[in-house]
């Protein structure tokens, strides 16, 4: 396997939420402070039920356990299609790709509400 870097256009970087240098500095923050990163981007998403803790993890041989938000509760509904249809409803929420290349489909946020 190669290690080939593919750039994106700048017209493709210009639109992106985040620049280089703002993925640097999150992933700095991820690794130095992972429980306040990630209850930051947790805090992205709707909850029916708020976590209380972020994380409560052990690594000790033979009950390895890795628990996020675990006292938390999401609707992945709500977080992957109902919220985005204010302002996304007509748009495409999912491409589908069939095993023959002439059946396709586009499938908005209203549609699969």
């Amino acid at each position: 396997m190669q290690n080939e870097i593919y750039k994106p256009s700048n017209k493709m970087a210009s639109s992106a939420w985040i620049n280089e240098e703002m993925y640097f500095e999150m992933y700095e923050r991820s690794i130095s402070d992972p429980e306040k990163f990630w209850a930051e981007q947790a805090n992205n998403l709707e909850w029916m039920q708020s976590f209380t803790k972020v994380k409560d993890v052990s690594f000790e041989a033979p009950n390895v356990s890795i628990r996020w938000f675990e006292d938390g509760v999401l609707n992945a509904s709500v977080n992957c299609i109902d919220r985005h249809l204010v302002n996304k409803a007509n748009e495409t929420a999912i491409i589908w790709e069939s095993d023959d290349p002439k059946f396709d489909a586009k499938v908005t946020y209203k549609e699969l509400h």
